[in-house]
């Protein structure tokens, strides 16, 4: 029975590129192309080298594809600035990638086209895709597939590899299992913060302004609109990356001491400076805190929102504010149900509309009371925000149930055992780094 929890939590942790790409790519493709990444000049720009890793190349052409697809799936909005401040992140997640890869052949580990298809097949279903659809929203958006099966590819070889390793390794031990289920108990009444993160290592030291300036653009990104949980997805070398970065919840002395006092001193909602620790750079975001001794209150009522966003480029001209508020309007008025609202949206404005759960005490105050003031399935007033107008529409209501007060055992295990595969997969990648030839040439 162990051994099927430890492969569920190791296939959990490093495979879960099924979702990397949600919500965005659910634009259809009759969304208009976007002007693509300009190649340096040159006769043939698609065959210039944009670095060389041991014996295998990576072209221009590649970088501009994978940039145009992290564009569209964490809805940084697709501007020359913002092409030119992801290449350098982007590149060294394609070298990441190539030396996963070339490390897979060297240890005859492969992924096969049933799993590759598969988990081609998974992003189409979280998106209500048809079979087939991801391909031509990728080339209707000027991506080249072969950009995304990489990406795949190497996601697939990167967990057999991990998880061969690991197989050599101690497991999580029943007696660490009843240790930190002690303390759990001890400290229940403890407050406790839901933290989402975004690790960026540095191997060098000569390398570490480099990374602090790729987390810095991150996180002005997000600032202007990115989705953490997307920008998570794509940059993050943390193992929460296949699940948006999302840590769970967590006790101050569960932290090292640096992220700890940072996350004490942030409200909910708040995206912190990069933290610089021992092996990188730290991006965390406070979602939520609880108290998990207290009675559960009205701030933590469960509300089921799908909110469409119509967006707006920064310092939009007043026509343009016009036009975004006449489509938040008709929205408003055609959406009878959260299933109108939410095709609306898909249709309509897919980069920046979501669905999901929240807990009141998630949303930003000022949001609160309009939020609770509304009806079910009663659409909001267009709202402006920072990257569009928006409709917001409450789906349900769950009054909050009493938190447990501690986490199960099988959730302690789960997390021991992905602190363990997350480390041994850090020093397994800062090792072929380290012994890799990199030839960084744009």
């Amino acid at each position: 029975m162990k051994t099927m929890r430890w492969l569920c939590v190791i296939l959990c942790v490093f495979g879960g590129l099924a979702g990397a790409l949600t919500p965005a790519l659910a634009a259809s493709a009759k969304a208009p192309r976007p002007t693509a990444a300009p190649a340096p000049a040159g006769p043939y720009p698609e065959i210039r080298i944009a670095a060389v890793v041991n014996d295998e190349v990576i072209s221009v052409s590649d970088l501009a594809s994978r940039i145009r697809m992290i564009l569209l799936s964490t809805a940084i909005p697709d501007t020359p600035q913002a092409r030119q401040r992801l290449a350098a992140q982007v590149l060294r997640t394609l070298v990441d990638e190539r030396l996963q890869i070339e490390e897979a052949k060297r240890k005859n580990i492969t992924a096969t086209s049933a799993e590759v298809q598969k988990a081609i097949s998974g992003i189409e279903q979280q998106n209500n895709m048809k079979p087939g659809q991801l391909d031509q929203v990728l080339k209707s958006n000027g991506i080249e597939p072969d950009a995304l099966i990489q990406q795949v590819t190497a996601a697939i070889v990167w967990a057999k590899l991990v998880r061969q390793l690991a197989v050599d390794t101690d497991p999580v031990s029943d007696a660490e299992v009843d240790e930190t289920l002690k303390r759990l108990k001890q400290d229940q009444n403890e407050p406790q913060s839901r933290v989402a993160e975004i690790f960026l290592p540095v191997d060098n030291p000569q390398d570490d302004s480099q990374v602090q300036a790729s987390a810095e653009r991150l996180i002005e990104q997000m600032k202007q609109g990115a989705r953490f949980s997307a920008v998570a997805q794509q940059f993050s070398k943390s193992a929460t990356a296949a699940v948006g970065g999302d840590i769970g919840w967590i006790q101050p002395d569960e932290l090292s001491p640096p992220l700890a006092k940072a996350v004490a001193q942030m409200s909910p909602g708040e995206l912190s400076p990069p933290i610089r620790t021992p092996s990188g750079y730290y991006i965390l975001l406070v979602l939520d805190r609880r108290n998990e001794g207290a009675a559960a209150g009205p701030e933590d009522t469960l509300l089921h929102i799908v909110q469409v966003v119509f967006p707006l480029p920064p310092q939009a001209s007043s026509d343009a504010r016009r036009a975004a508020l006449i489509q938040a309007e008709a929205a408003r008025t055609n959406a009878k149900s959260c299933a109108d609202m939410l095709k609306i949206g898909r249709a309509e404005a897919p980069q920046l509309s979501s669905e999901g759960d929240l807990r009141l005490n998630q949303i930003a105050p000022a949001m609160r009371s309009l939020v609770l003031g509304l009806g079910v399935e009663k659409p909001s007033e267009p709202i402006m925000q920072k990257n569009g107008v928006g409709v917001i529409m409450v789906c349900s209501k769950t009054d909050a149930a009493s938190k447990p007060a501690v986490e199960t055992r099988d959730d302690v295990y789960q997390t021991l055992m992905r602190e363990r595969l997350d480390a041994l997969a850090r020093r397994y990648m800062r090792d072929l780094r380290r012994n890799a030839y990199v030839d960084v040439r744009v």
